[in-house]
């Protein structure tokens, strides 16, 4: 898909399989607009063909014809901004990808929390210049580390979301788990909800959310007693990674919430190694592999993609 930015304004070159299309149709069919943001660009006329605003009903493109759609418009920053180093795995102008360290909040979880992701991502945003606050499509817990996925403007958080919830965004990740878990492969199918023993842990509950996580042992260690292993998630629930293994009777090791034993790392060996979706503006495929920090010894990204390849 040919696209660019113009200064405010995204345009994208009308490819061949949208000819005849009208402009409603690949709003509303094709980018899936969500009906607030449709009713601000038409009330805006920030939609034009060919630099003229034109019927969205009655007008159909043709190849070629260059769209355009106002999504650059300078945006207050709604989160205060903390300076602390941030590592960007991919970058465009509608999405960020970065490497959340373990032991950092995502986002605010009490009034005046400053220190989050989020507040990091925020000063990133204002020292280059992005005039927008940063969206997070999914999250990670404080002491996982790994890829998390930010958009720059609405209608990308709006699309973001929904090839989330239509699990087109493929995340996978590394654990390190008590015992040589068994079968090799498998998948936990168990729903989860809340704990009313722990107002912060969840637990498999025949109430909850359905629940899928795909797993596959990479490699045991006799020393750790302990087994390393790739994970995929099928649905994306509050701790689904640590209830699902801790379930199977593999706690993660340092997830002493969920059953683990302490590590000297102080928290659970689990990084969000690989994330990768079909860019929802240009088509391409975005893959970004995030290596874990160097003090997180129980990980080592010499080897990262050969772990990932793992079969």
């Amino acid at each position: 898909m040919k696209t660019r930015r113009q200064g405010e304004w995204f345009e994208i070159t009308i490819p061949k399989k949208w000819d005849s299309y009208t402009i409603e149709r690949i709003l509303k069919s094709e980018w899936k607009v969500p009906r607030k943001l449709l009713h601000k660009h038409r009330s805006e006329r920030s939609v034009t063909l060919n630099n003229e605003s034109r019927h969205w009903k009655q007008t159909q493109v043709s190849a070629g014809d260059a769209l355009r759609i106002k999504l650059f418009e300078p945006r207050p920053l709604e989160v205060t901004p903390t300076y602390f180093e941030i590592t960007v795995l991919y970058e465009d102008d509608h999405l960020l990808v970065v490497n959340k360290p373990a032991g950092v909040d995502t986002h605010p979880n009490r009034p005046q929390q400053t220190d989050t992701f989020v507040n990091a991502v925020a000063f990133y945003f204002q020292a280059n210049g992005i005039e927008s606050t940063p969206k997070y499509v999914h999250r990670l817990d404080r002491d996982t580390s790994g890829a998390i996925l930010f958009a720059k403007h609405e209608l990308a958080i709006a699309l973001l979301g929904n090839l989330l919830k239509k699990r087109e965004i493929s995340r996978t990740y590394l654990a390190w788990v008590h015992g040589k878990i068994k079968p090799a492969q498998g998948t936990i199918v168990q729903p989860i909800g809340k704990d009313r023993h722990h107002p912060a842990r969840r637990r498999v509950s025949a109430g909850g959310q359905h629940a899928e996580t795909y797993y596959e042992r990479i490699q045991y260690s006799d020393e750790r007693k302990a087994s390393l292993v790739k994970l995929k998630l099928g649905t994306g629930r509050t701790h689904q990674i640590r209830v699902h293994l801790s379930y199977a009777g593999h706690p993660l090791l340092g997830d002493e919430l969920y059953g683990g034993e302490p590590t000297t790392l102080g928290k659970q060996a689990l990084h969000a190694a690989k994330l990768s979706f079909t860019h929802p503006f240009t088509e391409e495929f975005v893959e970004c592999l995030a290596p874990p920090e160097q003090k997180q010894s129980l990980f080592t990204s010499n080897h990262l993609q050969e772990l990932l390849d793992h079969k």
